[in-house]
This record gives structure tokens, C-alpha cells and sequence, in this order.
């Protein structure tokens, strides 16, 4: 990518003539390459400091599979743990649970049908038009459904921009393309009401709002859990008593 942008800055004072001398040329191709040189020196310098910071996520990429590990195999002995301070009779915690439980499995089994869905479909598209890195750009298509909104955003850039250099401005850049903006119509406009439809009953404008909540408390973490923290607002909003069910009782 890099060398092709060269050869186009080099190609800009004869197609260019009006606008771009040679001059100019050399003086931004050097103003680039004392931009890389300290780009360098900078991801060097963050590179070190960020040392502690990797062995604190490689740590938590082996506590965290363990953890959910014992979750799964002692389930029982530790939701009776943990329900033992809990009063015996708690309706309402219960209704919650049960609806959360509901959503949260038919949240995660609809999610993993959805990356499967269009990874592949994605993958089959870039794969028809000999696009480069058509696998990877498959996975991150299919991975970027799990951060609604920001995740699609994030992966038009990889995908445009491994088109643009390998097409350039041609019929074959527009056609993969629209593609696969049709492949993100057909997911958020089929795909998803298909498979959340009984799942998260959760308006759009609700999604939206959940994002810039909890991605303004918690940053990308709250982006990525902002959909199940929604559906757990959700549950609680449908499961509190209403004025007229205490008014009956």
C-alpha cells in the first residue's frame, strides 16, 4: 500500500501539471518519510511502555478461560452458594432471572448464527471477486457483529481500502463494494430481525442509547456488553410490579 501511494504522489506532476510540481512532490515525500521515522520511534517508545499492560491481558487470557470453566462444570453448587443469601421467597428476582436467562441464551445463540452467517457469506463474496485476504477480511466481517454499529464501521476501512489498492477506482472496487454493503443491509434489515426477533425485544432507538451509555462509562467494554446490560435493563423495566398490579393486589 505504501508503495503504491508512492507511485501515485510520483504520477501527480504529469497528470497534474496545474496543480503539482515536482518540487512540491519531493517535499511532501519527504515530510512523509520524517513523519514515518518518528511514527516509528513513537510506537517504539509505546511499544516498552505497554509491557506491563500485555503481560496484565495475557494474564487475564488464562484466568478468564479457567474461571468460566469452573463456572460451567460447578453451575449448580455456586447458584445454590449464592442463592443461600438470598430470601426464600423472592418473586420478583426470580421473574428477572428467568427472563434474562431466556434472552441472554437466545442472545448468544442468535449472535454466533449471525457471525457464522455473514463471515461466510462475506467470505464467499470477496472469494468470487479474488479480493486478497479474502478469509481474514471474511472473519473480521463476521466478527464485527458482535459490536453493533461501530463494529461494521471499524471493518469498512480494511475491506475498502485492500479493494482500493488491489482494483484501484475500477468497475471490479465498485462491484466488491456494493456487495458488501448489501451484505450489511440483508443483516440489519433480515438477518437480525429473523434471528432476535423472539430473542431481545429491544427497539433500535433503545440500542442506541444503551451504546452511548455504556460506552461512555466503560468505553469499549461497555460498547461490546451494551446489548446484554439493555437486555438486562429490560428484564428488570418487564418484571417490576406496575401501578396497576399493586393497586389489583
Amino acid at each position: 500500500m505504501i508503495e503504491a501511494g508512492r507511485k501515485v504522489l510520483v504520477t501527480l506532476p504529469e497528470e497534474y501539471p496545474v496543480f503539482f510540481t515536482q518540487q512540491q512532490v519531493n517535499e511532501l515525500t519527504a515530510a512523509i518519510q520524517a513523519e514515518m521515522a518518528s511514527v516509528g520511534q513513537i510506537l517504539v517508545t509505546k511499544g516498552l511502555s505497554s509491557i506491563p499492560s500485555m503481560l496484565a491481558a495475557i494474564v487475564y487470557l488464562i484466568l478468564i478461560p479457567l474461571m468460566v470453566f469452573f463456572f460451567l462444570k460447578d453451575r449448580e453448587q455456586l447458584v445454590g452458594w449464592f442463592g443461600g443469601f438470598l430470601p426464600e421467597k423472592k418473586p420478583l428476582l426470580d421473574r428477572i432471572w428467568e427472563e434474562l436467562n431466556l434472552q441472554f441464551a437466545n442472545y448468544a445463540r442468535g449472535k454466533g448464527i449471525e457471525v457464522l452467517i455473514i463471515g461466510v457469506a462475506s467470505y464467499l463474496v470477496f472469494a468470487v471477486f479474488s479480493l486478497n485476504y479474502a478469509a481474514l477480511l471474511g472473519l473480521l466481517v463476521g466478527f464485527s457483529v458482535i459490536v453493533p454499529f461501530i463494529g461494521a464501521m471499524l471493518v469498512t476501512i480494511p475491506v475498502m481500502m485492500v479493494a482500493y489498492f488491489q482494483f484501484g477506482v475500477t468497475p471490479d472496487f465498485y462491484w466488491v463494494v456494493g456487495a458488501y454493503v448489501v451484505i450489511q443491509i440483508l443483516d440489519g434489515n433480515v438477518l437480525v430481525p429473523l434471528l432476535f426477533s423472539e430473542a431481545v425485544n429491544l427497539h433500535p432507538v433503545a440500542i442506541v442509547i444503551a451504546v452511548l451509555f455504556f460506552g461512555g462509562l466503560w468505553g469499549l467494554w461497555g460498547v461490546f456488553f451494551a446489548i446484554p446490560l439493555a437486555t438486562l435493563v429490560s428484564a428488570i423495566l418487564s418484571a417490576w410490579p406496575s401501578s396497576d398490579s399493586l393497586a389489583v393486589s
